[in-house]
């Protein structure tokens, strides 16, 4: 397998990557939220008056859930814009 086809085939499997870091990310921080809404309006029809404390609790958690699916997408832009597996594989066919 020469260097051109190998770094084809990086590029591709990097692709199926990206895919799926986001497809993932993306599927778990909806499902979070979705089960966390949830909850929320259990607790609130349960005890109305504990409603602007947990309305304050879930808007944080719901920011944190966010920012773990905004973290996965900087990694996936990470790899589609300055892959450093191709970067490695560059490196050695230049020697």
């Amino acid at each position: 397998m020469n260097v051109a086809e190998l770094l084809t085939h990086v590029q591709g499997l990097t692709a199926i990557a990206i895919g799926i870091i986001i497809g993932l990310g993306a599927l778990g921080a909806c499902l979070g939220i979705a089960i966390m809404g949830s909850k929320f309006l259990e607790s609130a029809a349960r005890q109305p008056e504990l409603v602007p404390l947990l309305q304050g609790r879930m808007f944080l958690l719901a920011g944190l859930i966010d920012a773990a699916f905004i973290i996965g997408l900087a990694v996936a832009l990470l790899f589609a814009f300055s892959n450093p597996l191709l970067s490695a594989i560059q490196a050695v066919a230049g020697h």
